[in-house]
């Protein structure tokens, strides 16, 4: 898992963020820079979180380093240029966390049940750990039910169902209570939790 990359105040709230769906488009084991499409409004859904008061945290699985399909030097590779747009977007990132294992399909040392893989919460724990966060005042925003439950496993009571790719419906879920809110992208849940429309009013 990817070390912290800047310091955050103590007891932060957090903004954990999946990866490929949430914030790009999923291509299916994403590893080239010249691949990476971010999800439309991201970025300024991003800066608006962090203005917010939320470190922004990215978690996810990465199990295409366990099969071979590209390597860790690449995923840092890829993570670096993602910390610049972040960067300058002013929506600086504070962390990102990732899992190479797989319980079945990884090779080598690779293939193991861990504490990390989502829908286990231990990227999260570790996170929050690293950069003093407070779970309980946290956000969770994922696209599968997995990165729900291990934001519910952690004990982060705001946990945000999105569409992939921020064009698709949400899925459904195994258990109604997992998600907390649904909305189609991260842009258009941001704009609702974050910057909630002014009421009307007559002049």
């Amino acid at each position: 898992m990817a070390a912290p990359t800047r310091t955050v105040s103590a007891v932060q709230p957090a903004a954990f963020l999946d990866r490929d769906g949430v914030i790009n488009v999923d291509h299916g084991y994403l590893h080239r820079i010249e691949d990476f499409e971010f999800i439309a409004g991201v970025l300024p859904a991003c800066h608006a979180l962090a203005q917010a008061g939320y470190a922004l945290v990215i978690i996810t699985n990465q199990s295409g380093i366990g099969r071979g399909r590209y390597s860790e030097a690449d995923f840092h590779t890829l993570t670096a240029w993602m910390h610049e747009r972040f960067s300058k977007a002013d929506a600086p990132l504070a962390g990102v966390y990732f899992c190479p294992h797989h319980p079945t399909e990884a090779l080598g040392a690779y293939r193991q049940s861990c504490a990390c893989r989502k829908p286990a919460p231990g990227m999260l724990l570790k996170a929050a750990d690293d950069l003093g966060l407070d779970l309980s005042q946290s956000l969770a925003f994922g696209d599968r039910a997995r990165d729900l439950q291990a934001a519910r496993s952690a004990g982060i009571p705001h946990r945000i169902l999105l569409g992939t790719n921020g064009t698709e419906p949400p899925v459904e879920l195994p258990d109604s209570q997992l998600a907390t809110a649904r909305y189609p992208s991260l842009a258009q849940a941001v704009a609702v939790l974050i910057n909630p429309p002014k009421p009307i009013t007559n002049a």
